[in-house]
């Protein structure tokens, strides 16, 4: 039973038999920031810290119904998209996304132990419907086509790029057509894969940036890029703008880290 008055943010993922990522990294971080979960599973994983070994996607059928269901239960306040796996997964959850509503999708293209989950072409169909897109620097350099880069003249061009991508072609020059016409609204690209002793995020919107910083921890976390997608997602359903509720988001993260290096 929800209680009233939680937000509730919708959260559409791939399992994780690790327990380190995925749809129950989600959770416990929705729930560490009092919002509850309306889960849809994409794909079903088989991995562990170190390899992932299976990947069963969920067909566009079950995906659709279970994206159905659940927004008939209950009203969400933000949608949260991580791993999608196939190009008609993407379709299912953008023919189905409500209007209007934020949406944060976390590019998941390879698993932190290396295996492949999705590339450029499995998330054209959901692009022109995202509020934010949250890349780290190799996802960013893979979806814009350009170089992987930590320098703030690079991060722009790339989130340009994925802001302003005419959805004729594919950046990286393959001449495979794509589904949409516009990019995501906003592009957070996250500095935890980068070196130095802080850790920034960079958000940029139409006109705007904005930089988020915390101290780089000595160890990495898997987990951590849907953890923080799933914390910006809360924060916009409990009402707060998107440049606060980044900032509320890293926060959120670098304080459950700290947390993970104690324990």
């Amino acid at each position: 039973m929800i209680e009233p008055g939680t937000p509730r943010i919708l959260v559409i993922a791939g399992t994780d038999s690790s327990g380190g990522a995925g749809l129950t990294r989600d959770t416990a971080m929705a729930q560490r920031l009092g919002c509850s979960v309306a889960p849809v599973v994409t794909a079903v994983t088989a991995q562990t810290s170190t390899a992932l070994t299976s990947l069963w996607p969920v067909p566009y059928e079950n995906i659709a119904a279970q994206i159905t269901a659940a927004l008939s239960e209950a009203p969400v306040q933000a949608i949260k998209i991580g791993m999608l796996g196939t190009p008609e997964a993407a379709r299912a959850v953008a023919e189905l996304l409500p209007p209007e509503m934020p949406v944060v999708l976390d590019p998941v293209l390879k698993t932190s132990s290396g295996g492949t989950l999705g590339d450029l072409i499995s998330l054209a169909p959901l692009l022109r419907r995202v509020t934010l897109l949250t890349p780290n620097l190799q996802e960013s350099a893979s979806l814009s086509g350009q170089p992987v880069s930590g320098s703030l003249p690079d991060l722009q061009l790339q989130a340009k790029i994925l802001m302003g991508w005419n959805g004729k072609t594919d950046p990286t020059g393959s001449s495979v057509q794509v589904a949409h016409t516009s990019g995501p609204n906003a592009v957070l690209i996250k500095g935890g894969h980068a070196k130095g002793a802080i850790s920034t995020d960079h958000l940029f919107q139409p006109g705007r940036h904005d930089a988020y910083h915390a101290p780089r921890l000595p160890h990495g976390h898997r987990g951590t890029g849907c953890a923080l997608a799933t914390a910006i997602s809360c924060q916009l359903a409990q009402g707060h703008a998107l440049e606060e509720a980044c900032a509320r988001a890293k926060k959120a993260l670098t304080e459950w880290l700290v947390q993970q290096q104690i324990d």
